[in-house]
């Protein structure tokens, strides 16, 4: 093991964990990653598949999806510029393998995690 490695055990901010479980904590980034599943899609295409995203919640997790290597812009020249968003090999490894599995349980087991979080709902001032 090494010195990075037993550092990462308490899941600081450089942690390959942490980095992994932070592409979920945005909201969108996986329904715009889910919706870019189907192929290439230009931003006007992604907003109504998608629906209900606010177009600076769309860029939002369009820069940040790009920032992470997840999906690629691609560009062409015209008038208007044709601009398109296709998921990148990494980007779809996320999307076949930790997303389809969080899908899969989601199925299974969702009906069991909304009913307890029903029963438990929290008072204020409440520390779970």
């Amino acid at each position: 093991m090494t010195e990075h490695d037993a550092h990462c055990q308490e899941f600081v901010a450089d942690c390959r964990v942490r980095a992994a479980t932070d592409l979920f904590t945005h909201t969108w980034d996986p329904v715009v990653l889910a919706a870019l599943s189907e192929g290439r899609r230009r931003r006007l295409a992604l907003r109504t598949a998608i629906g209900g995203i606010s177009d600076k919640a769309l860029t939002d997790a369009l820069h940040r999806l790009l920032a992470n290597g997840l999906i690629e812009r691609h560009a062409e020249a015209g008038v208007p510029p044709r601009v398109e968003y296709a998921l990148t090999a990494l980007g779809r490894s996320l999307v076949e393998g930790p997303m389809a599995a969080l899908g899969r349980w989601a199925l299974e087991y969702g009906d069991e995690l909304l009913a307890s979080a029903s029963r438990r709902t929290p008072t204020v001032g409440t520390i779970w």
